[in-house]
């Protein structure tokens, strides 16, 4: 039996809701969102390491059309991130929208009727609109792990039952999971080994318990809320030109993390090993004001060695070091642009996403793909920012996708596809525009990049320029299928 749904929604967590929002604001009831899980929250569900939390400020983390503002610190942690979403679900009456364990495991367009099938291991769905709400970080990058018979996890999945007291744990990377969880575990542990690959940059982080009578004043004054908003939106926005415009501009944000590691590490030979040496933003920024200190601990090392082996009971390296462990925790991130390439879907003329990406991902503004009809990603390729809240690109495409339906609800369209030459011309102005970000000219790799140095995820723009462009969609790029 097929489930009918003018709109399918796949993915229940952040963009997810904020969707599902949108279309009931908009009057539209018509939707079902399928979810992999047990429950909703996406990253915010699974990331449960100690010390998770948001390093935008609390005031620019929810949505405009749903705003929060009783949060208890000026960096939100996991918790309270997760009581919002359940808060914007309860609120929206969204909970009967939502099937649970539905993990899609393929979607196909039919020319015929112009309507997507979603297949789940439970069933199927069809709708005339497929709105993916995935996101990149749904693929943890796992190490071999070789013999190793202790305890090892990802930090997407944290072992709650893996008591750490006492034991000797290595944790295997330095980005932004690993500077929250080290300075939380430290404490527990009989030794800590962290294995670095690349320094980050690091910039304090000015976080704040908010007292009762400010909690007060956010809820009851209005003005307030969204001049502390606003000021949370310029204070980001202002730093974006150093990304994707004027790398060398970045010299006084390296001055001030220079600094910031100076006052933290006193040991020289330490510094050394914890000072990048590319330009700040060419990965991802970082904000911490117990990291370092964590890592001057007598029972704390930084290796700096690659990992050539993982043993039994042990972390063997390229300079032929033997580190014991008794519990590898991984930090390692996730494999953002393989998992969007095998994706299993096929649209127009039998294409398959996964061919089309076969050279690398690419979109028109990051919401939709050429040959794919009525498809609709959020977060796709070439909307994330570096700089700033995410989830105000997010509110952006939103507000495209809904501008998108508008369009075909009045030229009474069946389908809506952009033109090749549409996206090919903004695929051009991005690599165009990316040559001269610090994520292609800053001296790194990231994950911002594919194996050939190219761009497939950063928006080389400011925010201002994508709200812009995505206030309504230009018709003439678009083919649009009439009623037959």
């Amino acid at each position: 039996m097929i489930s009918e749904h003018e709109v399918v929604i796949v993915g229940c967590g952040f963009t997810g809701i904020g969707m599902a929002m949108k279309l009931r604001l908009a009057g539209l009831r018509d939707f079902v969102i399928l979810e992999k899980g047990k429950d909703l929250g996406g990253v915010w569900r699974d990331h449960t390491y100690p010390g998770c939390g948001a390093d935008v400020p609390a005031s620019f983390y929810s949505f405009s059309f749903g705003p929060h503002h009783d949060w208890s610190s000026t960096y939100p942690p996991q918790p309270e991130i997760w009581d919002y979403l359940r808060r914007c679900v309860r609120d929206f009456g969204l909970q009967p929208h939502i099937a649970y364990r539905q993990e899609m495991l393929s979607a196909a367009f039919d020319e015929d009727t112009h309507r997507w099938t979603v297949r789940t291991p439970q069933g199927a769905y069809r709708a005339r609109i497929l709105i993916l709400a995935t996101g990149g970080l749904k693929q943890p990058a796992m190490p071999d792990l070789g013999s190793f018979t202790g305890q090892a996890f990802h930090t997407a999945a944290w072992d709650h039952g893996c008591a750490l007291d006492g034991k000797q744990v290595a944790v295997i990377g330095t980005g932004a999971s690993a500077i929250q969880l080290v300075p939380q575990i430290a404490p527990q542990v009989s030794r800590l080994t962290l294995f670095q690959r690349t320094p980050p940059w690091i910039l304090p982080r000015p976080q704040r318990v908010h007292g009762p009578w400010e909690r007060q004043l956010m809820r009851h004054v209005p003005g307030l809320r969204w001049l502390r908003r606003a000021i949370a939106y310029w204070n980001l926005e202002v730093r974006g030109p150093v990304l994707y415009a004027l790398p060398r501009a970045g010299r006084l944000a390296e001055a001030i993390a220079h600094r910031h590691l100076r006052r933290q590490v006193p040991d020289g030979r330490l510094r050394r090993l914890l000072t990048p040496g590319y330009r700040i933003g060419c990965k991802r920024i970082l904000l911490s004001g117990d990291f370092l200190p964590a890592l001057t601990q007598p029972h704390v090392e930084t290796v700096t060695e690659a990992i050539q082996q993982i043993g039994e009971r042990e972390i063997i390296t390229t300079g032929g070091r033997h580190i014991k462990a008794d519990v590898i925790i991984c930090a390692t991130g996730y494999e953002v642009i393989d998992a969007y390439a095998r994706t299993d879907i096929t649209g127009a003329g039998g294409r398959s996403l996964s061919d089309t990406w076969s050279g690398g991902l690419s979109s028109y503004l990051g919401v939709n793909v050429a040959g794919f009809p009525n498809l609709f990603l959020l977060l796709g390729p070439y909307s994330a920012a570096g700089h700033t809240s995410v989830l105000f690109m997010a509110e952006a495409q939103m507000h495209y996708i809904l501008a998108c339906l508008n369009l075909l609800r009045k030229t009474r369209a069946r389908s809506l596809d952009v033109r090749a030459e549409a996206q090919d011309r903004f695929e051009t102005d991005i690599q165009r525009r990316s040559r001269r970000s610090v994520w292609i000219a800053g001296g790194c790799t990231s994950w911002y990049l594919d194996h050939t140095g190219t761009n497939r995820v950063m928006w080389p723009k400011s925010t201002v320029a994508y709200w812009l462009r995505t206030r309504s969609p230009r018709r003439t790029d678009y083919h649009l299928h009439p009623e037959s």
